[in-house]
């Protein structure tokens, strides 16, 4: 099946966002893609003075669109982290995904919130105003079972391991590393989630903005099971299309056999909720 992954410019207006989002999600189900992903923060800017002023509840304003648009295009829709999530007094930095007829089939609220600092060129705290998420998220299409994380998420291995033992064959991370992190771990970390668990893993940035207060890395990437990167994009705005085969996915795991050689007496990764 065709993967597309949108990888949009992201301005200060939330209504011009949305509005590109769904037109670029149309041109990417027109040209055959069946799953559609778009990035972290896709309907606002990055960072912790913005997301109290984009916030939105789910159901609002942004998912409604997501929602319309998977259904008028037939497809899956990975709706990024359209805006943060205000649930019960809190933020939630969130991804929503929408089926064929519109449902929401899965809400994934980030995990591991990005607290950081490296001196001398980059500090940032989510947790000063996101609560973290405390569950797996994962959905079911004809072609696969998928697994979602948020950015972060990716760095944390366990995490991409449950997935795979639930039999996930791909996970989709929207993201937005920065130019810090993004040249030095970006495809790495995927590279190695996808050979660790034998999986396809697509992530998803936005555009790169060298304007913004958080200038992210771009570079949207998908990687097969044998590590190998087979659709990459630049830093521009861009649609990046790929066709993931589950057939090679079966055979490279049949050819090295890890999921079956794991030494579960010795050791293991369990999901505790």
């Amino acid at each position: 099946f065709r993967l597309a992954l949108i990888q949009l410019h992201v301005s200060a207006v939330k209504s011009d966002n949305l509005q590109r989002a769904c037109g670029l999600v149309r041109e990417a189900s027109a040209k055959g893609a069946k799953v559609v992903a778009l990035p972290e923060c896709f309907n606002s800017p990055y960072g912790t003075q913005y997301f109290k002023e984009y916030a939105e509840k789910i159901p609002g304003e942004s998912t409604q669109k997501l929602s319309e648009v998977a259904k008028e295009c037939s497809i899956y829709l990975i709706g990024g982290r359209s805006i943060p999530e205000e649930d019960g007094g809190k933020l939630y930095n969130t991804c929503t995904v929408f089926g064929p007829d519109g449902a929401m089939l899965a809400k994934h609220r980030k995990v591991h919130l990005f607290d950081i600092n490296v001196p001398g060129k980059i500090q940032f705290k989510e947790s000063e105003t996101l609560s973290p998420g405390n569950s797996f998220s994962m959905f079911d299409t004809p072609y696969c079972k998928v697994g979602l994380g948020i950015c972060y998420d990716m760095r944390f291995a366990e995490m991409a391991q449950i997935y795979s033992q639930k039999g996930c064959q791909l996970l989709i991370y929207p993201g937005a590393f920065n130019l810090t992190t993004g040249p030095a771990h970006w495809e790495l970390l995927q590279r190695g989630r996808a050979v660790d668990n034998q999986v396809y893993v697509a992530a998803v940035s936005p555009a790169r903005d060298e304007k913004a207060s958080y200038v992210a890395w771009g570079h949207s990437t998908v990687v097969n099971p044998w590590g190998e990167v087979i659709a990459k994009a630049g830093a521009e705005e861009t649609v990046v299309y790929t066709d993931i085969d589950l057939k090679k996915l079966a055979e490279i795991r049949q050819q090295i056999p890890i999921l079956n050689q794991k030494r579960c007496d010795l050791y293991g990764v369990e999901m505790k909720k």
